[in-house]
């Protein structure tokens, strides 16, 4: 699973590597202390076994004297695996001397090919003695006076003292390792989260740009963000003089052909009622083709502005005064929950759309006229982010509404369907246009009042962006 989150990312991989990077300084710190604890054992042993030796003769029978004070009490209680035996060789015979630990027992003893002497004439092997004990056996030959007559001398050890240590040591240092590599995963978790917190502040001054609160990305940034902050200033510049640009250059087209098409619709008063009317009609289809082509390459030049907002409910209290004022007969309703909705788009245009659908809504209702403003989740369309947020406005009156093939041709640019009622039939077009260039839509159906409900779909804007 794809990890989009960059603290996550940064946590994860420093976890990882400090798990892994413990577990092998855990592996290797306890084997090292293992090795250095056998070898240390070893030469233990080998110190006990010179002490015997030192501590044995032979007496005036030529029997073996002697009794080594090795200073460990484990070599005088039985069953213990610390033992010592100096045993008589060759034809040399006389009874073995034992430590008080081994009594009346026997050591297992391998050949010497099995465990050979070294060049100091010492063998060390492990056997399990009778009593179960796994030991450490340090053995020599010695020659004990000028006769040549020599004696065997074997010290041992239990094992289980080594592997005590180091399971005692390895226990100890695994908790101190956790302890330590936890304690490492905090402060690695705040060092990040401190590290990052630019990006925070930085995410957060994108969120107010967004929402219209701020024009630019203001705040004190490290060198390493700093840049960006300034590509990025940089780029909402060059994006507002665009904008502004090609504002200008539509208000400049709108206004030099404002003249010649006044001058048509004019000229066409004054000729031939055939002639004339024909003349009437095309220069005001020019004339709305004209404005709707500049409305769209307006919305063009601006729709992917960040600094796109309109707050709906003070816009839309002011279309409905208008209505109100203009059909003092008919009954306006305005209903926006929650009352601070943003529309990503310009206040005029979101203004004229609806201004459209109200004006049309109280041609043709009988009484009243409902317009709603709501949050809605829609469905994400292909390269959109799934968390992008929408508005829902909805134009509802009670007149006689429309059917499905009617509501097919009222969207046609130009087709009116009342005759009877004036209008050019560029309304609801001109809503689809701009509502499609807004990467909205506009849908027409039956309404519960009984007349037509028109449902807008606006991108709206929220301060919770990422």
């Amino acid at each position: 699973m794809r990890i989009k989150s960059l603290t996550a990312r940064v946590l994860l991989l420093t976890t990882i590597w400090s798990g892994v990077a413990l577990v092998v300084i855990g592996l290797l710190i306890s084997t090292l202390y293992r090795k250095s604890a056998e070898r240390g054992f070893q030469d233990l042993l080998r110190a006990q076994l010179y002490n015997v030796i030192n501590s044995v003769a032979i007496g005036d029978q030529g029997a073996l004297n002697g009794s080594p004070q090795l200073g460990d009490l484990r070599f005088a209680q039985p069953k213990t695996g610390w033992y010592w035996v100096v045993e008589p060789l060759g034809t040399y015979t006389a009874p073995p001397l034992v430590s008080p630990s081994l009594g009346s027992t026997t050591i297992p003893v391998p050949s010497v090919l099995e465990a050979p002497f070294d060049k100091n004439y010492e063998r060390y092997y492990q056997v399990t003695d009778a009593s179960g004990n796994r030991i450490q056996v340090a053995e020599t030959e010695v020659v004990l006076d000028t006769d040549g007559r020599a004696a065997r001398f074997r010290v041992t050890g239990n094992v289980d003292v080594v592997e005590d240590d180091v399971r005692n040591f390895s226990h100890s240092l695994y908790l101190a390792l956790a302890g330590f590599g936890v304690g490492s995963l905090i402060v690695n978790a705040l060092a990040i989260l401190y590290g990052l917190k630019p990006l925070d502040k930085a995410r957060a001054a994108l969120e107010r740009i967004r929402a219209g609160e701020s024009e630019q990305l203001k705040g004190e940034f490290p060198r390493e963000i700093l840049p960006l902050a300034n590509e990025v200033n940089a780029l909402i510049d060059s994006n507002r003089r665009i904008v502004e640009r090609a504002r200008m250059q539509v208000g400049n087209l709108a206004h030099s052909l404002k003249t010649p098409i006044a001058v048509l619709l004019n000229e066409a008063r004054v000729l031939e009622r055939s002639h004339g009317e024909l003349v009437r009609s095309q220069a005001e289809a020019m004339q709305g083709q004209v404005q709707s082509y500049l409305n769209r390459a307006r919305i063009a030049a601006q729709r992917e502005s960040v600094l796109a907002r309109t707050d709906a409910e003070p816009a839309l209290e002011r279309l409905v005064r208008v209505m109100r004022r203009l059909n003092v007969d008919k009954e306006f309703e305005l209903q926006v929950a929650p009352p601070h909705i943003a529309v990503a788009m310009e206040q005029q245009d979101l203004e004229e759309i609806v201004g459209n659908l109200l004006e049309n809504a109280a041609r043709f209702a009988n009484h009243k006229v409902r317009l709603v403003a709501a949050e809605t989740h829609e469905e994400p369309k292909a390269g959109e982010s799934a968390r992008r947020h929408w508005v829902e406005l909805i134009v509802e009156d009670d007149g006689p509404g429309l059917e499905p093939d009617q509501i097919r041709e009222a969207l046609k640019r130009g087709r009116r369907l009342d005759e009877s009622k004036p209008g050019t039939g560029l309304g609801l077009s001109i809503v689809t246009e701009i509502a499609n260039e807004y990467q909205g839509r506009l849908e027409l159906s039956r309404s519960d009042q009984g007349g037509l409900k028109a449902r807008l779909i606006l991108p709206g804007i929220t301060k919770d962006v990422a």
